[in-house]
């Protein structure tokens, strides 16, 4: 039979020590945040090209994989016996821009206690997004990758499999996408406690506790006096209705499926303006 005239596809060289992908079939990324991450890929609109990687990614062909901040450095064996270097550069976020997304994180009760408890919050993309940064790469200006195989197509194979392994990384350490982003694990939680602690502190200011009142007599424990004439009463709510419940901190108590913290952290803003409404209808 003659030949078509077109080279034939090269067979990756087989690896012992190469990390191997959790998946076998289908998508690759089991939280969505991870997801998430191959979805954003998706919208440059190379998903056909991403999923020649998914078989290099599964049979172990990336050698190392390292995240630091700005770029992802990974070698993948190929067909040729020296393995292929591949570069994924992202932007690195700014400290201005990552002072307002910190600033943001610590002033919402929820978001700031998952990232305190190691949990990546569901709304991430629209806090980073009210911020005007992205925490996932929006466009090609914000990623850029390369390899030193021959291929001209981007990505290659070798790059889709360093995206698909890095997604999987993602799944294990959600912290990774912030390092990737310029903002190491320890320091952002580091910087969240700080502005916490700030933001308490300046409640107790304004509303400091109150001065323990002398022991009641019996001869006067039923008598009012003049001094209930200067009470004052606000039935408006505090700037924090749910203090008590941040320094509680995550329970390790579920309610039909949900945190019970997760559940308290919304009833209690909706309970103080209740309150406040009856209050002031009275």
């Amino acid at each position: 039979m003659p030949s078509s005239g077109f080279p034939k596809p090269s067979r990756p060289l087989p690896t012992r020590d190469g990390i191997t992908a959790r998946s076998k079939r289908g998508a690759i990324g089991e939280h969505w945040w991870s997801q998430r991450f191959i979805a954003h890929l998706e919208t440059f609109n190379v998903e056909s090209r991403l999923k020649r990687g998914r078989t290099y990614a599964r049979g172990g062909q990336v050698l190392e994989l390292d995240v630091e901040p700005g770029v992802v450095l990974a070698k993948v064996q190929g067909s040729r016996y020296t393995p292929y270097k591949v570069r994924l550069r992202c932007q690195v976020i700014s400290d201005a821009e990552w002072r307002r997304v910190e600033k943001a994180m610590a002033a919402q009760a929820l978001p700031l206690a998952q990232l305190l408890a190691g949990e990546m919050p569901r709304d991430i993309d629209e806090l980073f997004a009210a911020c005007k940064v992205s925490l996932f790469p929006r466009t090609t200006r914000d990623l850029t990758a390369t390899c030193t195989c021959p291929d001209w197509e981007n990505p290659c194979k070798h790059i889709a499999a360093g995206y698909y392994l890095l997604a999987e990384r993602f799944d294990d350490d959600p912290f990774l996408i912030f390092a990737w982003r310029g903002r190491e694990q320890d320091e952002l939680l580091a910087g969240l406690r700080r502005l916490r602690s700030a933001a308490v502190s300046g409640s107790e200011r304004q509303h400091p506790r109150a001065v323990p009142a002398p022991e009641p007599s019996s001869a006067t424990f039923w008598t009012a006096g003049p001094e209930a004439a200067e009470v004052r009463v606000n039935p408006l709510a505090t700037d924090a209705p749910d203090a008590l419940l941040r320094q509680l901190g995550p329970l390790a108590v579920d309610v039909e499926g949900e945190p019970l913290w997760d559940v308290l952290a919304r009833a209690y803003p909706r309970l103080a303006a209740a309150a406040t409404q009856r209050a002031l209808s009275e």
